[in-house]
Formats: C-alpha cells, sequence, structure tokens
C-alpha cells in the first residue's frame, strides 16, 4: 500500500490519533516564535539508530532554551515505540518537536504555568544504498548567516531554509556553510573532507549541530584504522580536497562530487568514501539484528 501522510498515526500531548486529526492553538509559541526544539531519529527494522545521544542531544537543546520537560528517557522510548509500531514500514524517520506550549497572549517573554506541547509523527525513509547507488551530489558555498547558537536543535529554521533554498535555486543540491572564512556544516547536515588519506571535521561549537550520524561516522572510521581530526576548515582547503561529504539521520553519508562548479578529487565518490560507508552500512545490520544500538 502506498504510502499516505494523512494516515498515519501520531503522538500529541499524551493522545494517539491520525495525522489528519492533530491540532495545536494558533497561540503555540512554536507557531508564533520558533520557541521549541525537536529531534529526527532515523529507524532500522524498527529500531531507533542511536536513541541515547538523540535523547541526549534532546535534553541539551531543552536545557538550551530553558525548557522544563517532564518526560525522562525511559518516558520517550515509549512514546517513540508506540509511533514506530502504530505506522508502516521498517525503516522509519521519528520526527519530534517540542514547544513551550500556548500561552494565552502572545508575549515575548516566557508565559507562566503553560504546558508544553509535545509532538512526534514517523514517516518511511529508504534503507541505505549501496554505495554504486549512490551518484553523489553537488554543492555551493554560501555565507553562514544563521544565528550564533546552531548547537541547539531548534524549530527556527529559517535561516537553514533560506541556504538550501538559495542553493537549490541555482541549481546545487547542498550548501557549504562558511562563516568568518572557515566552514561550519552543511544546510541540513555535517561536513567532512578528506585530505592525504586524512578524514577532518569542523570541531563542536556552537557554530554547528553536534551530529549523531557525524559522531558514528567519526566512530567508525577510527575503529577501523582510519584517522580523524576534529579541526577548523579553512574555506581555502575545500578547493583542495581529495573528498568531500555530508552526513544527517536520514541521508547517512553522501559524497560531495562537485563544489562550486568544480570537481572534488576526481568528480566522482571517493574511495575513502566507500569504505567508510560500507562499515557504517555494517553498524545499521548489526542494529536490525538487535546487536547494536
Amino acid at each position: 500500500m502506498p504510502y499516505n501522510a494523512s494516515m498515519s498515526t501520531v503522538y500529541l500531548n499524551g493522545q494517539m490519533l491520525p495525522l489528519s486529526e492533530a491540532q495545536i492553538s494558533v497561540l503555540d509559541r512554536g507557531f508564533l516564535f520558533g520557541d521549541g526544539v525537536y529531534e529526527v531519529i532515523p529507524v532500522y527494522n524498527r529500531r531507533p539508530l542511536r536513541l541515547a545521544q538523540h535523547l541526549s542531544r534532546l535534553n541539551d537543546s531543552l536545557n538550551g532554551i530553558h525548557l522544563d520537560l517532564s518526560i525522562d528517557a525511559a518516558g520517550w522510548g515509549e512514546i517513540i515505540q508506540k509511533v514506530i509500531d502504530a505506522n508502516q514500514g521498517d525503516e522509519q524517520s521519528v520526527y519530534l518537536q517540542v514547544t513551550r506550549g500556548a500561552a494565552e497572549a502572545r508575549e515575548h517573554a516566557f508565559p507562566n504555568k503553560v504546558s508544553p506541547t509535545v509532538f512526534v509523527m514517523s514517516s518511511p525513509i529508504a534503507d541505505i544504498p549501496a554505495a554504486d547507488d549512490i551518484r553523489g551530489a553537488s554543492a555551493v558555498t554560501l555565507e553562514d548567516v544563521r544565528w550564533s547558537l546552531c548547537n541547539l536543535k531548534t524549530v527556527a529554521l529559517l535561516g537553514n531554509v533560506l541556504l538550501k533554498q538559495e542553493a537549490l535555486t541555482r541549481g546545487y543540491d547542498e550548501a557549504v556553510l562558511v562563516r568568518d572564512d572557515y566552514a561550519t556544516e552543511c544546510s541540513a547536515s555535517n561536513l567532512f573532507m578528506v585530505k592525504e588519506g586524512r578524514l577532518l571535521t569542523p570541531p563542536k561549537s556552537r557554530h554547528l549541530l553536534p551530529g549523531i550520524t557525524r559522531d558514528l561516522v567519526v566512530e567508525v572510521a577510527r575503529e577501523h584504522g582510519f584517522e580523524v581530526i576534529e579541526r577548523d576548515i579553512h574555506e581555502a582547503e575545500l578547493s583542495e580536497a581529495d573528498e568531500l561529504w555530508f552526513t544527517s539521520s536520514t541521508k547517512a553519508i553522501v559524497p560531495i562530487v562537485a563544489l562550486n562548479d568544480r570537481a572534488v578529487g576526481s568528480g566522482e565518490p571517493g574511495a575513502l568514501w566507500r569504505e567508510v560507508l560500507s562499515y557504517y552500512r555494517d553498524y545499521v545490520e548489526k542494529l536490525k539484528r538487535g546487536e547494536a544500538s
């Protein structure tokens, strides 16, 4: 049966209900101010990938915007599993969002005695393709004009949206963001560079999201003997890269084969990318069998 989003089942403030029936107040602060946070968790064979790490990042984001929530890790696990079980497909993407809730009036200051809005939904995703089925992506460097707390995964994503759209409008698949002459990340993903057999990625800071997939790529690469260096990457270095990749929860590891209309390396997905992707796919296969988390 083809996927029909309107027929999916979601969680909203303690209730499981069809997506078509889920409603929130127009005074919800997520709607009015972008006052909320979110997470995206890939699911393979109905098992969430790195759930503990995703929930830890969610908690960091909640703390970062001073939003108290009574749901603990076990409670989140139950909610997320209910949503997974209620929807089609062994491979899913779970989206959860928490906003500060709906106040009686539109005021910038935090309202008193307001219950957070908690929403969780799921949609199908494709399994991770083999290397030969991935064509690679094109990218363009753009100025990182977002705010200075990109380490918080907030729903205020207009900066990311505008940068992504600019890349698409100009005929590219993704934008590599540059702030003060240094690459930070991409519009919706983390960035890796390969140079002389070493894997480089910008260090965690408030200017980029601490990606769960990013961390897993670093982990599996190091486990298999690759040198991984977390350091600042100057914009000028990007044009000399042997390989460039971006990573995200729903797209895994994607090679960038052209940057600013110039080939990256050979202009084809690189050998180191192929190898690390195979290790990443192996990890996901272990997750499917219940041998990893």
